[in-house]
C-alpha cells in the first residue's frame, strides 16, 4: 500500500471536512501534492479534482513539485520592495539560470517570493531554507549562490 493510501486510511470518516487535514498528511509524508495525490483525495471524499485544486491552490502551504534541497525565498514585503527586492530577485535569477516560482533542474534550488518575512528594519531580506540574510547586496547574493552551488566563491 502507498503512502497516499494509508494517509487516506487514517481518515475513518470521508467527509469534506477532511479535505485539509488529508492534504496537509499527504504533503508531509510525500513532500508535496502530487496529480494522484489529488486523484486518489477525490476519489475518497468524492470532492471533484478542480475543487481540490482550487482549495489546495488557495493556500501558500500546498505545494504542487517537489522541493528542492535549497528553498531561496525573497521578501517581496513594502520595506523590501522599497530597498531592492526586485534587483536582487533579478540577480538571483540570472544566477541560478531560473525564474521565481521554479526549480533547477537538478532539484538543488528552488526561487519562491514572499510576501513578508516579518524583518522590515533589516531589508531586504532572504531566507534560504531556515537561514535568514538580512541587508542583502549584490555581494551577498553572490556567497549564497556560491554556497547553495557548493562552491567556495574563491
Amino acid at each position: 500500500m502507498g503512502q497516499i493510501e494509508t494517509v487516506l486510511q487514517r481518515f475513518q470518516t470521508n467527509t469534506r471536512d477532511n479535505l485539509l487535514p488529508i492534504l496537509q498528511e499527504i504533503q508531509q509524508e510525500t513532500g508535496f501534492l502530487s496529480e494522484e495525490a489529488i486523484i486518489k483525495v477525490s476519489g475518497y471524499l468524492k470532492i471533484p479534482t478542480s475543487k481540490i485544486y482550487a482549495v489546495a491552490t488557495f493556500y501558500d502551504q500546498f505545494r504542487f513539485t517537489p522541493r528542492a534541497k535549497y528553498r531561496i525565498k525573497i521578501c517581496s514585503g513594502t520595506a523590501c520592495h522599497i530597498t531592492g527586492a526586485e534587483n536582487i530577485l533579478s540577480q538571483l535569477e540570472k544566477r541560478l539560470n531560473i525564474k521565481a516560482g521554479e526549480t533547477s533542474k537538478d532539484a538543488m534550488v528552488s526561487l519562491e517570493i514572499s510576501q513578508c518575512i516579518g524583518a522590515c528594519g533589516l531589508a531586504p531580506v532572504i531566507l534560504v531554507n531556515d537561514t535568514f540574510y538580512a541587508v542583502v547586496t549584490a555581494e551577498k547574493i553572490d556567497e549564497i549562490v556560491d554556497f547553495v552551488k557548493g562552491t567556495s566563491g574563491n
